[in-house]
């Protein structure tokens, strides 16, 4: 356990929506897969509550964080409470990514929204592989990202 710990990871917001219900979740398994065409993949525990948003709405939306908000991370390990009319996830703003209306963060440095092309079993998780359909930045390109080891966090293993 202690060795899978070492392997470099991000640290992200995968948010997810089937109609007007949205969450936003904590999630470190993320890579990109193809350049052409762009494919992103996501792991997310099967019990999750975003594992069955994604697996509904065939879509979800990753967001980078920056590494000086590492406490927003803490505050989406757990299923969040939506505000819809206000637009704030646990008290943080979002709003509808433009090609799949998944939940983006509003702090995110940047962000993707990706159609799933694909899913793969994996034990307990489920590969998600997705096609980034739109993205962006909310802010400098060059802003540090955060990272599974600028936390005492730990996941895997």
């Amino acid at each position: 356990r202690r060795v899978l710990w070492t392997m470099p990871s991000g640290l992200y917001l995968v948010g997810s929506r089937v109609g007007d219900r949205r969450n936003l979740m904590t999630l470190n398994w993320a890579t990109q897969l193809s350049f052409d065409p762009k494919l992103v993949g996501i792991g997310v525990e099967q019990v999750a509550v975003t594992h069955g948003l994604i697996k509904d709405s065939q879509a979800f939306s990753l967001c980078i964080i920056n590494r000086d908000d590492q406490p927003i991370i803490r505050k989406f390990v757990k299923p969040v409470e939506v505000d819809g009319s206000a637009h704030t996830a646990n008290g943080f703003a979002f709003h509808d990514g433009p090609a799949t209306g998944t939940p983006v963060l509003d702090q995110a440095v940047a962000w993707l929204e990706c159609r799933v092309r694909n899913e793969v079993a994996c034990g307990n998780h489920t590969l998600f592989i997705g096609e980034v359909m739109d993205c962006g930045f909310q802010g400098p390109e060059d802003t540090p990202v955060l990272r599974m080891e600028d936390t005492r966090m730990h996941y895997g293993g």
